[in-house]
């Protein structure tokens, strides 16, 4: 009879959520490849079948033999040594050596996997902050007659708009200051104060200003509808 016998590197998980369990193995395809991924509770074919498909190897609700802790380890590795037995002294050294390799590797495992995860979140952060770069622009200019600006993303203006003067957005409109010329938003909401040469069209409907009467208005779309919300009756102080 040929026998072998050797370690295995086992890595126990539970399926809480599919979309975290698989977006968290392709990207620690690298480190697990040739891990026996055991799985504790309920597995989906869907798991299932992404595991195959990536040629994951695992079992399914298995209760493996846990090796001895090394306290353990070492209890009884004083035990023998105090009474000679040798061959079971070395056998227990082994295997006590074993375990701190073994406590070694999945540290190192931990640690690869905290820090992948860190930076994972961490791009995530840079791309959200990148994207909300470039889809927001502040200004502190009098948009004056004849002048046209247009601007893709969020606009938050901190002047007035004069009579003959147009602003386009893609994006959601505040202008914290009297518009009396012409509005274009496609955005979620607008934030305006309007007189009545305003002409103000969001996401392709005109806005009477008659429905504007006060001195702060939320416009927005919900469900395919607008709706005009007075913010407040009287002037507002932004400064």
């Amino acid at each position: 009879m040929k026998n072998r016998q050797y370690s295995l590197k086992v890595f126990e998980t539970r399926v809480e959520d599919e979309t975290k369990f698989i977006e968290f193995f392709d990207t620690n395809y690298m480190l697990f490849k040739d891990h026996l991924i055991l799985i504790k509770g309920e597995m989906s074919d869907t798991i299932k079948t992404y595991l195959e498909k990536n040629a994951l190897k695992f079992l399914h609700n298995i209760d493996l033999p846990i090796g001895r802790s090394r306290k353990a380890l070492e209890e009884e590795y004083d035990m023998h040594v105090k009474t000679h037995d040798v061959e079971a002294h070395l056998e227990i050294q082994r295997e006590l050596q074993d375990n701190l390799k073994r406590e070694a590797e999945e540290s190192a495992l931990n640690l690869s996997i905290a820090q992948s995860e860190i930076k994972r979140e961490k791009h995530k952060i840079e791309e959200l902050s990148k994207k909300l770069k470039e889809n927001f622009t502040v200004m502190d200019t009098m948009i004056r007659s004849g002048r046209e600006l247009n601007i893709k993303g969020d606009l938050l203006l901190l002047n007035r708009v004069n009579s003959g003067a147009t602003i386009n957005t893609t994006g959601n409109l505040i202008i914290t200051q009297v518009v009396e010329g012409a509005l274009r938003c496609d955005g979620s909401f607008m934030m305006i104060t309007v007189s009545p040469k305003a002409n103000i069209i969001f996401n392709g409907v005109a806005v009477d200003n008659e429905l504007l009467k006060d001195k702060l208005n939320r416009i927005e779309l919900k469900n395919r509808e607008i709706f005009i919300t007075p913010v407040i009756k009287k002037e507002i102080n932004w400064a």
